[in-house]
């Protein structure tokens, strides 16, 4: 079975505060966006696949990294998650581990743990809660929203009894806003 990591980088990031785009703002002498992407090159899957959009994360990206560009990402994070099942079907992959350019506290292992668990629908877990990474096996693909700022969400409370928990260490804070930013650091 082939996975693909997938990093969903390409919104606007409309609750960032600061100046820039928060996927290029500092964080421990790196891009935000660094961190999470990093973190999915290093879990070692099939392919590392980045959506980008609104922000040019070219000096971000590792050389291995497969960018799927995602022209009408101002439509909502569905429309970039299609992007990557385009791909992804394209490339032939059974399955993808979905997570967020702006989740940098989500480790490789994290990403790896969830990849390798047995199922259709794994979800990590850190302490007790869903968050990503989510795999997503080829079958449910259907099952993504096409429309909104929705990504596995929709699929994990559609499914709740099918999903399968892998519990996590690391931090699955979000950064969306100036403050989040000053609170992780």
């Amino acid at each position: 079975m082939t996975i693909a990591a997938v990093v969903l980088a390409a919104g606007g990031g409309t609750r960032w505060d600061g100046e820039g785009h928060k996927l290029l703002a500092d964080l421990d002498g790196r891009p935000l966006a660094a961190h999470a992407i990093d973190a999915a090159a290093a879990a070692g899957l099939d392919e590392l696949v980045v959506v980008t959009g609104a922000a040019d994360l070219s000096n971000v990206l590792p050389a291995s990294a497969t960018v799927v560009h995602s022209p009408d990402w101002s439509a909502g994070q569905a429309v970039s998650l299609q992007c990557a099942v385009a791909h992804c079907r394209t490339a032939g992959h059974e399955a993808m581990v979905l997570g967020l350019a702006d989740m940098p506290g989500v480790t490789a292992e994290a990403w790896r743990g969830v990849a390798e668990q047995s199922g259709d629908l794994v979800c990590a877990s850190f302490d007790g809660r869903r968050r990503p990474p989510v795999k997503v096996a080829v079958h449910l693909w259907d099952e993504l929203p096409v429309v909104g700022d929705e990504g596995a969400r929709q699929l994990l409370h559609r499914r709740a009894s099918e999903v399968v928990e892998v519990a996590c260490d690391g931090e699955p804070a979000d950064i969306d806003t100036v403050d989040d930013l000053r609170a992780w650091t």
